[in-house]
């Protein structure tokens, strides 16, 4: 068997990172209006957040991509070192390079902006990476306790986890003070083992494509008319105000259905060798580098100033604008780590090289 990457899942992967930089354009470049609102006051709002809707399932396909793999893959120690360094390098990097170029001043950087960018782990720079960071961590003593434990366990056990992470916070209508939204390390787990449950087992109904793409287009929609029949309802009772914008949470239960369904979608996708799929595979490693960059808290609001995005949202032209914004935002940040994983790769080279040269 090959130990090339699967092309289809990498396709995911390309797929998700479009669909997360588009969140990032529709909520804070303005055009998803904060709830409450309108809806016949503010219909680009209410187009804005069908969108989001079919785009909030994509971190959790990242995760559950992971711990697909991850649950019957060695652990690798170099990855935690390559996750470190790849961070830091933006973490770091675009600070000097936006003093430099004159961009950000060294007056309004502070003790703590520095910390931010030494230490993005513990300060969570990036939420995200800190919780895929304690997830990996973890990943060997949840793959052996995934396949130590027999069918009927693993059901039971993640009947738990998902009643407690995700359904308690779907049907009470008010804030959980264990919820966090799924902005956390103890979803990413409730993720990992519902991954490793699909490797080992796998969903039956989920196997048939029509079947995988009607539950995430049920899903996504399903997300979408809560909120605005929530939002509705919120101008009368502060309490569905409140869960206005819940289904759009990673750990709300149609967004685990919609990303499980999309997953099984690129799951039974068949794409043919050849520069496509070699296409796919080069740039697929890629999208973190594109998170890292367009996220970095000097630049995750300012990439959208700088594209001024403030001057559609109020308009339908939004959705064009955001397409090419999205896609420029894409190439860049791929363009970036292709260049990044080059110097990695001389550096490690050359460290490898000088070891051999001392035995």
């Amino acid at each position: 068997m090959s130990n090339k990457r699967q092309a289809n899942f990498e396709l995911l992967r390309i797929v998700a990172i479009l669909m997360i930089i588009s969140l990032h354009y529709l909520v804070k470049g303005g055009a998803a209006t904060p709830f409450p609102f309108a809806a016949k006051e503010h219909p680009v709002g209410v187009l804005a957040w069908l969108i989001e809707s079919f785009c909030i399932v994509a971190v959790n396909c990242y995760v559950l991509i992971s711990g697909y793999f991850c649950v019957e893959s060695a652990w690798k120690p170099g990855r935690v070192v390559s996750l470190l360094g790849q961070v830091l390098f933006y973490s770091l990097l675009i600070p000097v390079i936006l003093l430099l170029t004159g961009v950000v001043s060294l007056g309004n950087l502070d003790g703590y902006d520095w910390l931010g960018f030494v230490l993005p782990f513990g300060t969570e720079h990036y939420w995200f990476a800190t919780a895929y960071l304690v997830l990996y961590l973890f990943a060997p003593f949840l793959s052996a306790g995934i396949q130590k434990l027999k069918k009927r366990d693993l059901q039971i056990l993640l009947a738990f986890l998902l009643a407690f992470f995700s359904l308690e916070k779907t049907i009470v209508p008010l804030h959980l003070a264990t919820d966090r939204y799924g902005y956390d390390f103890g979803w990413f787990l409730c993720l990992f083992v519902l991954a490793g449950y699909i490797r080992l087992y796998g969903i039956s109904r989920l196997e048939k494509r029509a079947n995988a793409l009607g539950l995430y287009a049920i899903s996504c929609l399903g997300i979408w008319m809560l909120s605005l029949c929530a939002n509705t309802l919120g101008a009368q009772t502060n309490a569905f105000a409140y869960y206005a914008d819940m289904p759009y949470t990673y750990n709300h239960l149609l967004c685990l259905t919609g990303a499980v369904s999309l997953f099984y979608v690129f799951k039974g996708l068949s794409v043919r060798e050849g520069r496509a799929a070699e296409a796919i595979r080069l740039l697929a490693p890629c999208t973190f580098g594109v998170y890292l960059l367009h996220e970095h808290i000097l630049v995750r609001y300012q990439w959208l100033a700088w594209l001024k995005a403030d001057q559609v949202k109020e308009s339908f032209l939004f959705v064009p604008h955001m397409i090419g914004c999205v896609l420029l935002v894409y190439a860049v940040g791929t363009a970036v780590d292709l260049a990044r994983a080059w110097v990695f790769g001389r550096v490690a080279a050359a460290v490898s090289g000088r070891k051999s040269g001392i035995n």
